[in-house]
């Protein structure tokens, strides 16, 4: 099978496509619209799993997956936080959603300057940094689903968790 249609590079696709449909779903702006946001983006959160699960056990991998998942990653994320920090019901939100984002363009650059010296393996994902993907995912599913207009609890476990996946997106970068 060619690379460019394996199955984990169409779950990569979808993730990218998820992208664009996520901001319509969320200019909704409804309580569906809210709740249906947050599942393209826990839909899109999943098949990030998915892919790198079908390439290991399809024995699938290829380079332009290993380039293109994280870039998907990276649009899903940003497109959401931006969603996010533009609401000014959630204002409080620009600090974390701008170093998370700031961390994700120095980290590629970082890879891609390794890389072209070659010392690509000199910048891993840590455990740290899965750990701040991990917790800016479950942030950003609750923050998405929780209604701006009325901030309640789900909004406040999802500020903090966005808090401190900032705080570990800075001390992985660091690392």
């Amino acid at each position: 099978m060619n690379n460019f249609w394996s199955w984990p590079n169409l779950v990569t696709y979808l993730r990218i496509i998820l992208g664009p449909v996520l901001v319509v779903v969320y200019y909704n702006a409804d309580v569906f619209g809210y709740a249906a946001a947050a599942g393209v983006f826990v839909l899109a959160s999943v098949s990030d799993w998915l892919d790198g699960y079908l390439a290991r056990t399809l024995e699938q991998t290829s380079m332009l997956g290993a380039f293109l998942d994280p870039v998907a990653d990276k649009i899903i994320v940003a497109i959401a936080l931006v969603l996010l920090a533009a609401n000014p019901d959630y204002q409080i939100i620009v600090i974390p959603a701008m170093i998370i984002i700031v961390r994700e363009i120095v980290v590629s650059g970082l890879r891609e300057w390794m890389a072209g010296i070659g010392h690509r393996a000199a910048v891993t994902v840590s455990y740290i940094g899965k750990c701040k993907t991990a917790l800016q995912m479950v942030a950003i599913a609750i923050l998405l689903f929780s209604q701006p207009s009325e901030p309640s609890w789900p909004f406040t476990i999802g500020y903090v968790l966005l808090y401190f996946a900032a705080s570990l997106a800075l001390w992985s970068m660091v690392i």
